[in-house]
């Protein structure tokens, strides 16, 4: 007789979740929904979202506990290092935790979380979902304080090579500790329809989140180059953040409300209805884990551009 498969109840810890928007987001959303759907008990814990405080349930009775700390800088909450303690060992206690997943090195939750969880000896895992510097301050700075909450991590898991070898020199891991699951896509969610496209012009689609590392600042300056270059080129911008202020400089500077249609953020689940309408899509990251944007574009027929950084190769051969 086989052995009875093992009961988790996992406890998946970020600042990045539902309702901000991105990949990181996402990924722990659909993450526990499949931990679920294979018996497991998956439980959020997350900073407050505006309003959106306290126990939230989600489809499939997803738990998601929103801890009314305030963020503090990028989404991410005031390191206090033993100021969340009280609440991380309430939830693991309340939930009967046996495996905490913390997830981004950026999240200031989530190295506090894996702290705690192995002061109390349950067993921890960590997904890195970007990849980092070693020169710069806050890069170094970020560097040390990973090596540190990495000490005694069971297992840690990266999206792509690239982010395997990043993280292994960053936070020293044996590399032996570091398995590398590549994003996925619901293919389901992202099925082609070539009748919503223009038949008169070439769109291109960005959907982004509108920051310096997804190569914003790229986008003023090639936009309005493309546009006089070439008249039936029109763009389609989903996303937000701090540099939408200059792309909406540039399209009032160049006179091209007409061509480049700006959507503000964008619901994952509307994401599929801005791809369709394109004809390619453009990634223009400065750095890039696996960005799997590319691969929801190309479910949908859309051909992709991308700057070559990261662990994009990776993402365009499974393509």
């Amino acid at each position: 007789m086989t052995e009875p498969r093992r009961r988790h109840r996992v406890l998946m810890v970020s600042d990045f979740f539902y309702p901000n928007f991105g990949g990181v987001e996402n990924h722990i959303y659909y993450l526990s929904q499949c931990l679920m759907q294979r018996g497991h008990k998956v439980v959020v814990a997350t900073h407050a979202y505006g309003r959106r405080s306290g126990v939230r349930y989600m489809t499939n009775g997803l738990k998601v506990y929103y801890i009314p700390w305030l963020p503090f800088y990028l989404q991410t909450s005031f390191p206090t290092l033993f100021g969340t303690f009280p609440i991380i060992r309430t939830i693991i206690l309340r939930e009967r935790i046996t495996l905490v997943h913390g997830h981004q090195a950026f999240s200031t939750l989530c190295h506090e979380a894996i702290l705690h969880a192995r002061t109390m000896g349950y067993k921890t895992v960590f997904t890195d979902h970007s990849l980092y510097g070693f020169a710069d301050i806050g890069s170094i700075h970020m560097n040390k304080v990973l090596e540190f909450t990495l000490a005694d991590v069971q297992q840690a898991i990266c999206v792509s090579h690239t982010s395997k070898e990043n993280t292994h020199l960053r936070s020293r891991l044996p590399p032996e500790k570091i398995f590398v699951i590549p994003n996925a896509v619901d293919t389901a969610m992202f099925q082609p329809d070539p009748s919503s496209r223009s038949q008169d012009e070439i769109v291109i689609v960005i959907i982004s989140r509108l920051v310096y590392r997804k190569g914003a600042d790229l986008l003023v300056e090639v936009i309005p180059e493309v546009c006089s270059l070439f008249p039936q080129v029109r763009f389609i911008i989903g996303g937000d953040g701090p540099k939408r202020v200059r792309l909406e400089e540039m399209r009032e500077k160049y006179h091209l409300q007409d061509r480049v249609e700006m959507l503000g953020a964008v619901a994952h689940a509307n994401v599929r209805s801005v791809l369709v309408r394109g004809h390619i899509f453009l990634n223009s990251s400065l750095t890039e884990a696996f960005c799997i944007a590319i691969l929801e574009a190309a479910c949908c027929g859309l051909l992709t551009v991308s700057t070559r950084v990261g662990g994009v190769p990776e993402a365009c051969s499974s393509t």
